[in-house]
């Protein structure tokens, strides 16, 4: 199962970003190509039939799996940004963070009225960053389909947050 295998592999670090904090480190998995190749057949298998049009990835890990899917089902990828990285018109949504608080950033084209997206990110923790980039979906015309996540801390209770979107909310290890 594919849990199993991504938690094996998954590395703890403790009191990072702060003190009390266990961080759960995905960079182990992109050290394990076979692995990193079956994540990627397993999300291909559970979109590929779902009628999305594009995929959106939240900056910078949610590009990692989210880019390289968006190519495997033919579809464009949209680029989710913290405030100040896209050169082009966008539209910036603020929010606030486990840590503090942050603006993401969409360009203005990325999304057409009636575009069906999936978001993916690498971690759901409180649903913050996740639920900003939709509020930026929904404001560009667009419609969540479906979130997806590597890895989710179930403890803090995001998918709570991101239901106000779609139901369809996918954690491949839960914690």
């Amino acid at each position: 199962m594919i849990e199993q295998k991504i938690k094996s592999v998954i590395r703890d670090v403790p009191n990072f970003p702060k003190e009390g904090i266990i961080f759960k480190d995905i960079s182990t998995i992109m050290m394990n190509p076979t692995l990193s190749a079956e994540i990627l057949d397993h999300l291909v298998e559970m979109y590929k039939d779902k009628g999305l049009t594009k995929i959106a990835g939240i900056e910078s890990r949610g590009f990692l799996f989210g880019y390289p899917l968006a190519i495997r089902l033919g579809l464009p990828f949209v680029l989710i940004r913290k405030k100040g990285k896209l050169p082009y018109e966008k539209l910036s949504y603020s929010y606030e963070l486990e840590y503090g608080s942050a603006t993401i950033e969409i360009h203005t084209d990325a999304i057409e009225s009636g575009d069906k997206v999936l978001i993916h990110d690498d971690l759901l923790a409180t649903g913050g960053s996740a639920s900003a980039a939709a509020e930026l979906i929904q404001q560009c015309g667009g419609t969540v389909e479906a979130f997806n996540f590597l890895v989710s801390l179930d403890f803090l209770n995001g998918t709570d947050k991101l239901k106000n979107y779609t139901n369809n909310i996918s954690k491949l290890a839960s914690y």
